[in-house]
């Protein structure tokens, strides 16, 4: 997939699937709300969850990204280095929140958010490496 198509298309409201690495190297998924700004991922996430004590303790990652069944196969896979970063959290969850939710859910969902704001955190990941195919 050329690059300006791959960043269109991770540019659209897609649920990824997040892998991490478990202390013994086993890698483990989570399915997460993105960003993608044209050379990163952020996630948000609580500072205290899993993901993130998995990130500070190795922090190789890969997002992968793909269409739905019934489309023509279109994915990307963006392997790369996780860092965590203490500030923005909220902000990044209210941008997404209101590109996942319909327009009362997102109110709902940041409301409560909000309520914790301190605690969310950014995942941002830097590609090494972007593999991707379009039909």
């Amino acid at each position: 997939m050329p690059s300006a198509a791959r960043d269109t298309f991770l540019r659209e409201s897609r649920i990824a699937k997040l892998v991490t690495l478990r202390e013994d190297g086993a890698p483990t998924v989570q399915p997460v709300w993105f960003e993608w700004d044209g050379a990163t991922a952020a996630i948000f996430t609580d500072r205290s969850s899993a993901k993130v004590a998995r990130i500070q303790r190795d922090p190789r990652v890969a997002l992968t990204v793909e269409t739905g069944v019934g489309v023509p196969e279109a994915w990307v896979t963006v392997e790369g280095t996780a860092t965590i970063e203490p500030e923005g959290g909220m902000e990044l969850a209210r941008r997404l929140a209101q590109r996942y939710y319909a327009p009362g859910a997102a109110a709902t969902a940041i409301a409560s958010w909000e309520q914790r704001a301190s605690e969310w955190v950014v995942i941002r990941i830097t590609p090494t490496r972007i593999g991707s195919l379009a039909e």
